[in-house]
């Protein structure tokens, strides 16, 4: 059956997020009605114009709805979708609705990097490569037809000559105002893109698209950045930029920011800089009219921010990562003293998972779908046992002791014949996902992949006893405070405060408790190295990723550690070699309870 393109775009609307759009829009044919016969005078309506931006954010690698991890189609408890794909058949059904000159696509960036796929084209098969591939991210969204893309932070992770790479392969512009050359300190991309829409009233609208990206690049791709670009807070930027953008004649201004709304940064005092400064953009730079978010993996439909200034409210919207939302704009404007204003502006969410993929992306792209289906299902060692991450948010389980194990065996190796090789070694690791788990028998590349699925890469820094507890500390602000006694309901046990499960850290080398009975600041109990309690000052070598080490997460100590070694390889590819290398692996060997939650001395599990 063919699809009803109205009936479908309700639904989808309906099944977003149920955000209600402030001000219905009127279709261009009805707008064009409006204003037919032309000013104010006479008793005759305003000219009117309408016309809708669609944005997505934190792509991520996902061009197709399928899971490169697990090697099956996607699927989580909520049942989204995720991809390019998807998102194409929404774009489509908008534009054949609204009119494919009355909108704009755009993006607020973490576009190359998150998937096998994208790793793939970044390491296996480089895009930067002499006659190599484009890159899948740019073959899509050249198809799609996007119209500008923000900057991510993540964009940044593979190296800037990957990103010149993709950039140069993509037919739309990578925007990033506050991405400055370090020694010009002029942009090092293009700040803003400048957008005609026609109307039926003979003058043309002008949107304008502000990129701004995220300051916390300098910290977390240091390797890869320093020296090279600097990048000032979004706030200053944006003060500099939407006036310029006014005074050439922008009738709209929307900023694409890969930038939180929240206000917070996951770097503390490191930065001058605000990570999530999206929502204080909007309060503090008037001339804005409607802000894609990015970067902090939330959905926000639709949220107004008063601009300080003007008093003036400004729409925000932020679609869920990977594709698994597009946000929807939707302008009214009106012909008043000579120029085009925004009479209303409203925003909303579609859900991909309501709609089938384009088959023009799928087939476009199923050579490279092909190809890194056959990489991550090659055969790289056996297990003597299955091990699963489903618990280790809450106990100490083997495939969390195996990423530490790895790690320590790396930097030893590292630091062998120097100045601390004679220092013990502990390690670091996150439950980066509950659901990576290795069979009994063959482990392939994407068993491996699936422990470590960000591209993070390895240090050594020096802490002290006294830094380390006061790490686990922080760490331990992970639980629910839960009373003894009573039952302990794991769906409600982690994830206080919001932190998301990557920022919870389980330290190997020594052994704890973490009594969830005590309020936070006061859990670790029983912390002992070599089975004596822990001394103070002794010195250790902490294995440690480049991510935390760097500042995210906000961990105490770490960031301003001495630096004994870095590694430029992502651990998830150490993890492989050392299982290539091992070729079998046994639990038995590395598996051990070095902590566990108990309450009041009474062991929860």
């Amino acid at each position: 059956m063919p699809l009803d393109r109205r009936k479908f775009l309700g639904q989808a609307a309906a099944t977003g997020a149920g955000a209600v759009l402030v001000g219905g829009v009127a279709g261009s044919a009805e707008a064009a009605e409006d204003g037919r016969g032309g000013g104010h005078g006479h008793g005759r309506p305003p000219k009117r114009y309408s016309f809708t931006v669609l944005g997505t954010t934190d792509l991520h690698g996902n061009a197709l709805n399928w899971d490169y991890f697990t090697d099956k189609e996607f699927d989580d408890k909520d049942h989204n979708d995720v991809g390019l794909a998807k998102i194409s058949t929404l774009v489509t059904a908008i534009r054949e609705e609204k009119g494919r000159r009355n909108t704009l696509l755009i993006d607020a960036g973490d576009t190359i990097q998150g998937t096998q796929l994208s790793y793939y084209y970044a390491k296996v098969d480089p895009i930067t490569a002499r006659r190599g591939p484009v890159h899948p991210m740019a073959q899509a969204m050249n198809k799609i037809g996007y119209d500008a893309a923000a900057l991510g932070n993540h964009e940044f992770n593979y190296g800037i000559e990957v990103l010149r790479k993709f950039e140069e392969q993509c037919d739309f512009p990578l925007l990033g105002a506050n991405a400055l050359d370090a020694k010009t300190l002029r942009p090092a991309f293009r700040p803003y893109s400048m957008h005609r829409l026609r109307t039926p009233h003979g003058r043309d609208v002008r949107v304008a698209v502000l990129g701004l990206t995220n300051p916390g690049i300098a910290i977390w791709d240091k390797q890869n950045v320093q020296g090279k670009m600097v990048f000032p807070g979004l706030e200053e930027q944006a003060a500099k930029w939407v006036p310029k953008l006014r005074s050439m004649g922008a009738d709209v201004v929307i900023v694409s920011a890969h930038s939180g709304s929240s206000g917070t940064s996951s770097y503390g005092d490191q930065l001058p800089y605000v990570e999530n400064a999206a929502g204080l953009v909007a309060e503090q730079v008037p001339g804005i009219d409607a802000i894609l978010v990015g970067h902090a993996h939330t959905e926000i439909p639709e949220y107004f921010v008063e601009n300080k200034a003007t008093g003036k409210k400004v729409v925000l919207s932020e679609p869920l990562k990977w594709g698994q939302r597009l946000t929807v704009f939707d302008f009214d404007l009106v012909w008043e003293k000579g120029r085009w204003s925004v009479a209303k502006v409203g925003a909303k969410v579609l859900n991909s998972n309501t709609v089938a993929e384009d088959p023009r992306i799928t087939g476009m792209l199923g050579d490279e779908h092909k190809k890194v289906v056959a990489y991550v299902n090659q055969v790289i060692g056996t297990s003597t046992a299955a091990m699963t991450t489903a618990e280790a948010a809450w106990k100490d389980e083997p495939l969390i002791d195996l990423i530490n194990l790895v790690q320590v065996e790396t930097v030893k190796a590292a630091l062998a014949g120097g100045e601390y090789a004679a220092l013990p070694v502990l390690s670091q690791a996150s439950c980066f996902s509950r659901t990576a788990s290795v069979p009994a028998g063959e482990i392939t590349i994407k068993d491996a992949a699936g422990l470590y699925p960000f591209e993070n890469t390895l240090e050594a820094r020096l802490l002290t006893g006294a830094q380390i507890k006061e790490y686990l500390e922080f760490s331990a602000k992970y639980y629910v405070q839960t009373a003894a006694g009573g039952p302990v309901d794991t769906s409600k046990l982690t994830n206080a405060e919001n932190t998301p499960d990557y920022n919870y850290d389980v330290v190997s080398g020594l052994t704890y408790e973490i009594d969830i009975a005590k309020p936070k600041g006061s859990r670790i109990v029983n912390l002992a190295f070599g089975g004596k309690p822990l001394d103070a000052k002794a010195q250790f070598v902490f294995a440690v990723n480049n991510y935390r080490a760097s500042g995210g997460g906000a961990f105490p100590h770490i960031a301003g550690a001495k630096q004994l070694w870095a590694n430029s390889e992502e651990i998830r590819n150490t993890i492989i070699s050392w299982v290539k290398a091992k070729g079998t692996v046994d639990p038995k060997a590395f598996a051990s309870v070095e902590w566990k939650l108990t309450r009041d001395g009474t062991p929860v599990f």
